[in-house]
């Protein structure tokens, strides 16, 4: 490796972090930090900024310049206006029901991008609570593989030197080799996965991918969950964030509707304006009367006789997508329903796996127990009491397996409710 090489990898090895936060202060820092809650938030600043640009023509719009001409014969006038020093021009909507609903209709749009961001969070959310669980259970597992290597090393030491006194075959010992070969490949793996995952997840907090985020030790509060499974799925339905946006989404079709029918109401503008005119425009030579200072102030009424064929074919359009939009409502509404039915159920079902588990475990410590203490009359050699300590190591991994389970589980039955950001403040 070249000088040069050796320093780049030095100074990427310097920039690198290891971050340890909890479980809370990890989703804070996505609701914070997340690019794509980011993102979320940039359309919904667009969305709110859309509102002023469609309230813009109801405010005065004043233009002011100068249309100094000098006239020769009859004084012209120029793009509707005579040659003048000074001139200002206003205008500004006062009744326009299209405009109206235009601005309605941004309004709406405004509040889907917000349940948009807050569908966003919660999925985010989620998200991260997936990823930090599988930081942590890569953690809980290596150490248990960790423990599990060196049980086997001195399975196959002992192996070996039984072997040496003719006590055992030598395929017993080559048996013992390879089982210690299987153990550091499965370590070196679930290192693989841990580093993963907890680069995985600090990029999901917005930190570099040369950084790490490693969860903290502390021990979290029970999460409450819904009384029943009727109750879950009435929560689910009530605050699903894509039932409201499908709801905005019809409100603001509806709002297009009444914006194309009210195409036939009149419209009126108001307008002014102020022309300060030249002496050396001979307007004195063509008019009996003439003064410098001249304005105007008034309404521009518009009523329109026929709208064409445009206003029904847009009307006839819009019922057509609020009608798909009901069709997918109620699809979706029984999604949820089934999804968190499910949810409720999953949690009931890796109960049981991790009782089971659990179980299996206590089976397997207690059978380490007995092993150590006839290892320790004489009466079980020290092969077999590892061996039976690598099965206890076994049993562990299965039961944090059981364990993280059903943790995912009831963390995704709260996202389904909506309750998974109040339970992590």
């Amino acid at each position: 490796m070249s000088k040069l090489a050796f320093i780049l990898l030095f100074a990427a090895g310097l920039q690198a972090e290891v971050h340890t936060l909890s479980l809370p202060q990890a989703v804070a820092r996505a609701l914070e930090q997340n690019p794509d809650i980011l993102l979320a938030r940039l359309d919904e600043r667009k969305a709110q900024e859309a509102v002023r640009i469609a309230r813009d023509p109801f405010t005065p719009r004043i233009n002011v310049g100068s249309g100094l001409a000098y006239s020769s014969g009859f004084p012209m006038s120029i793009e509707g206006s005579a040659p003048s020093v000074f001139q200002a021009q206003a205008a500004q909507y006062l009744f326009n029901r299209p405009q109206s609903y235009v601005v309605a209709q941004a309004k709406e749009t405004a509040r889907g991008a917000s349940i948009a961001t807050a569908a966003k969070r919660d999925e985010v959310a989620f998200r991260i609570v997936s990823l930090y669980l599988d930081a942590e259970r890569a953690a809980r597992v290596q150490e248990t593989a960790r423990k599990e290597l060196a049980s086997l090393e001195k399975v196959a030491q002992s192996v070996g030197s039984r072997v040496e006194g003719g006590y055992e075959l030598p395929i017993v010992a080559k048996r013992a080799a390879y089982n210690v070969a299987r153990a550091r490949l499965a370590l070196e793996n679930l290192s693989e996965q841990q580093e993963m995952a907890q680069t995985s997840l600090a990029v999901a907090l917005g930190y570099s991918a040369e950084d790490r985020v490693e969860p903290s030790q502390e021990e979290r509060t029970p999460i409450q969950l819904p009384s029943s499974e009727e109750n879950a799925i009435e929560q689910a339905v009530h605050s699903s964030a894509v039932l409201r946006q499908l709801e905005s989404q019809i409100a603001a079709k509806g709002l297009d509707i009444r914006g194309a029918r009210s195409a036939r109401l009149p419209r009126v503008d108001l307008v002014a304006q102020y022309g300060l005119f030249a002496k050396f425009n001979h307007y004195e030579d063509y008019f009996r009367t003439f003064q410098r200072n001249n304005g105007q102030l008034g309404v521009s009424l518009q009523i329109p006789l026929l709208t064409g064929p445009g206003v029904s074919a847009q009307t006839a359009q819009s019922e057509a997508e609020i009608a798909r939009l009901r069709l997918q409502m109620t699809g979706t509404r029984n999604q949820i329903m089934i999804e968190t039915r499910q949810a409720f159920r999953d949690i009931r079902r890796t109960e049981l796996a991790r009782d089971a588990a659990r179980a299996d475990l206590e089976v397997a410590r207690e059978q380490v127990s007995v092993n150590l203490a006839l290892a320790q009359e004489g009466r079980l050699t020290l092969r077999e009491l590892e061996e039976s300590r690598v099965a206890e190591s076994d049993k562990w991994i299965a039961f944090y397996d059981a364990q993280y389970a059903v943790e995912r589980a009831r963390w995704a039955l709260l996202r389904n409710t909506g309750d998974l950001l109040a339970a992590l403040r």
